[in-house]
């Protein structure tokens, strides 16, 4: 019997290997060290399939994993090395379907565990999936998913389904399972060994929903429980009634809409996009780094209900975060598009690619807007994952916007009409090492008019196609949304109305807070590379230039102190030297390189000047601090410990607004502590007994002191002009205060040749004016004035302090 099962399966081994690729989901797995390969290897699948074992045996050996085939011996026992759950369906009805050994392998390996402890196996899950596919609604089922139905096959529709869809095969490690603690825990007795497989089996469920979706229904279905939301009846009616018009026309109008915004979602789609994305970042790119995902998929196979909300810097995320979440195993999002997309044929091209599309305004329109609104929340209520921009357009100077709080509001409202499944937002922190639409977006600053999206404008992009350097994707801390309101509302349950939820009071003040929360955890998760920290150093230097030697040595200066003082556990930094950064820089011609008898050195032109300009903002938040330290250590002779975290922690809530920073008062003095002693590991700064620090004499060391400053310097400027202003000239308007404040920047701007937007940004002056009246520098008077406090004078002299003479005397003039 055994000879012929070997037969079978190495007849079956040529067909396999021609019809059959995997996609190993992590792709990192044995490197990531949760399997230990020196202890004895179990693994366990869903069905005992002969292409199942030949398939998980094709993945094992990419991974240099032990053969699923093989047999494992203890203690002159002999063990099949692939625990399988079921059995496939007889192809006869007739025919009972029999139970695997799984039971019995299992306890007695338990038992094993039981009487030698010096027994450590692993059993590791292993779901394997055919295509990617959704479940369809019965009445839409077609004959080819009825073939390649893959609940418990049997082995006709198994050869369809390896015909069919065999080269889109996802084949998902899962962490081991210690049968030492199994054992020690839980014991020996069959009730384990059943629990085990249980949870399995139920592990494997959660794993294919994960990676192919829920039941898909078609628009028109959608359409159908659009139209019995009493919501959209109810606006329907009133509709009707307040425009004087026949119910059947507005319901032609809505439906109408309903086309317009909804989406049309095609796996095949998918399947092809994959292949055509796989080639043009391979093409674009040189690496395509993606960190973090363990919490993605972890949160997906929890039966958590995903919302991706991404920064927006391109055109480019929707293309590259879809192929990122595709090639982590798990079903692609339903994406909010803007309405500038739909234009043929991208419009339709993305809707079966799972776009639906949104208005950039809704103008009042109560029928646009609930039938916007109950879509989204049948998107959630079916258990679909959706992806959304909460900047509401891309960010033309690289620092993040102000959050578009709308969408998270129509989130949160989906809540209120009673969805039974944990709502999780995963922030997702996109950079790149070269924008294709960053020349466009200093025109649009400068005051060009932003051109309409077309089909002309993606040949042009596709003909200048070149080489991008490296794209980032850092997934951040999970936000369960549940759990948020709980925290933040613990009675928001009491608001819950499945028929007609109302707007809650709140609503908006919770939201609001939600939108800073999401995007502060963006930054949290940033990507330094190369571009960025050529842009943060280069921008800080007087003439825009330096020597390549002094670029590197400065740039190992930055990266050292991203590693030993970093800015979150989730920023992720090179890993290679200043030397190997710089040469990838100058392939990229980012940088103008010139030559002299000295050797080479690297400057911006204005072109450039602008475009790093962008890339630095993508970073500057996470360099702040030590800039600030060192800001501070440069313009004091010495300082004592607790001034200096004084200083930091007077300062610092005035950036956290408009920066989206995560540190409270505790970890900031925490991160304070480490940059000092980074800096003094570096024998840059020193500290006496007494808890006095100053920078030591070294000239060399204080060139590295000099741009580190001078990284914070214009933010300090904008804060010595608004105290400044305000001390001289409150009680003012604030309209007057802004005007004034953006004069100065404009001056300031040419005498010190600041080219950057956002130094003269009307918005940001106003952010900064809010941020100093929410912490008590100024309130408003009953005659609408702007009021300095008497805590301003304290803020004014330590600011005052950290900027140049020259600068201070131009402003206070």
């Amino acid at each position: 019997m055994l000879a012929l099962r070997s037969l079978f399966y190495l007849l079956l081994t040529l067909p396999i290997k021609l019809l059959v690729k995997c996609k190993i989901v992590p792709d990192d797995f044995v490197t990531s060290g949760s399997v230990k390969t020196d202890k004895p290897i179990f693994y366990v699948i869903r069905h005992q399939s002969a292409s199942d074992l030949l398939s998980l045996q094709k993945a094992c050996k990419q991974l240099n994993l032990p053969d699923p085939l093989e047999h494992v011996e203890i203690k002159g026992q002999t063990f099949n090395r692939t625990l399988c759950i079921d059995k496939p369906t007889p192809l006869f009805k007739w025919r009972t379907v029999g139970k695997t050994n799984a039971i019995e392998q299992g306890l007695n390996l338990l038992k094993e565990h039981q009487e030698d402890s010096s027994q450590e196996a692993q059993l590791i899950p292993v779901n394997l999936t055919w295509g990617r596919a959704p479940t369809v609604e019965k009445n839409n089922a077609n004959v080819g998913t009825i073939l390649a139905d893959q609940e418990s096959p049997n082995w006709l529709r198994k050869f369809f389904i390896v015909l069919f869809l065999g080269r889109h095969t996802l084949v998902r490690f899962s962490n081991p399972v210690s049968l030492r603690y199994m054992a020690d825990k839980h014991g020996s007795d069959e009730d384990t060994a059943h629990k085990l497989l249980r949870v399995a089996r139920f592990h494997f469920h959660r794993q294919t929903i994960a990676a192919t979706g829920p039941r898909l229904m078609d628009r028109e279905q959608m359409f159908t429980a659009l139209f019995a939301n009493p919501s959209i009846k109810r606006v329907i009616a009133d509709e009707a009634k307040s425009k004087n018009l026949p119910v059947e026309k507005v319901k032609k109008q809505a439906k109408a809409m309903m086309y317009e915004i909804a989406g049309d979602y095609r796996e095949s789609m998918i399947r092809v996009g994959e292949r055509m994305l796989g080639w043009l970042f391979n093409r674009l790119y040189n690496k395509i780094n993606v960190e973090n995902t363990d919490v993605l998929r972890q949160a997906a196979e929890d039966g958590n209900e995903i919302i991706y909300v991404p920064c927006h810097r391109s055109h480019m995320d929707y293309l590259l975060l879809t192929y990122v979440i595709y090639h982590q195993g798990l079903v692609t999002p339903r994406i909010a598009a803007g309405i500038n997309l739909n234009f043929w044929p991208a419009g339709p091209i993305f809707r079966k690619a799972g776009a639906f599309f949104i208005r950039r305004s809704f103008g009042g329109n109560r029928l646009y807007s609930a039938i916007f609104r109950e879509y989204l929340g049948l998107l959630f209520d079916r258990g679909y994952s959706v992806k959304y921009y909460t900047e509401g357009g891309r960010s033309r100077t690289g620092r993040l916007l102000s959050p578009k709080t709308g969408m998270l509001a129509m989130t949160i409202q989906s809540l209120l009409r009673g969805i039974d499944r944990p709502l999780t937002l995963v922030p997702v922190y996109i950079g790149y090492e070269h924008v294709m639409e960053v020349a466009t977006y200093h025109k649009e600053l400068s005051g060009s008019k932003k051109k309409n999206e077309s089909i002309l404008g993606v040949l042009k992009a596709v003909k200048n196609l070149r080489n991008y350097g490296k794209g980032f994707v850092n997934f951040g801390e999970p936000i369960h949304l549940n759990q948020y309101l709980n925290q933040h509302v613990p009675a928001w349950k009491d608001d819950i109305d499945p028929i007609d939820p109302q707007k809650p009071s709140w609503l908006t003040p919770t939201v609001n807070g939600l939108g800073d929360v999401v995007m502060t955890k963006i930054n949290k998760s940033a990507a330094l590379n190369a571009v960025s920290l050529t842009g943060l150093i280069l921008h800080a230097t007087d003439n825009q230039a330096l020597s390549q030697g002094e670029l590197e040595a400065q740039m190992d200066f930055f990266l050292s102190m991203a590693r030993t003082a970093p800015y979150s556990e989730l920023v992720t930094i090179p890993e290679e030297s200043g030397h190997e950064l710089v040469k990838d820089l100058i392939s990229l011609n980012k940088v103008t390189v010139d030559k002299d008898s000295l050797g080479a050195y690297l400057s911006l032109n204005e072109k450039q000047s602008l475009e790093m300009r962008y890339y630095r903002n993508n970073i500057l938040h996470t360099y702040l601090l030590p800039s600030l330290v060192c800001r501070i250590l440069d313009s004091h002779h010495k300082i004592s410990h607790q001034e200096l975290v004084e200083q930091v922690q007077l300062i610092w809530p005035l950036l956290k607004s408009e920066f989206f920073l995560w540190q409270d008062a505790d970890t900031l003095a925490s991160q304070i502590d480490q940059v000092l002693n980074a800096l003094a590991s570096q024998g840059i700064a020193k500290s006496t007994k007494a808890g006095f620090w100053s920078l030591t004499e070294d000239v060399c060391m204080k060139a590295y002191v000099q741009i580190m400053s001078d990284v914070i310097d214009e933010t300090m400027q904008r804060l010595v002009i608004v105290s400044q202003l305000t001390s001289r000239l409150a009680p003012i308007a604030k309209k007057t205060l802004e005007q004034n404040m953006v004069s100065i920047a404009n001056r300031l701007s040419i005498l010190n040749n600041i080219n950057a937007p956002e130094f003269v940004d009307k918005k940001a002056q106003s952010a900064l004016i809010m941020a100093m009246k929410d912490n008590g520098y100024m309130h408003v008077s009953d005659d609408n004035e702007l009021v300095a406090e008497p805590s301003l004078q304290a803020l004014k002299k330590v600011v005052s302090n950290l900027v140049s003479i020259d600068v201070l005397q131009s402003i206070t003039r």
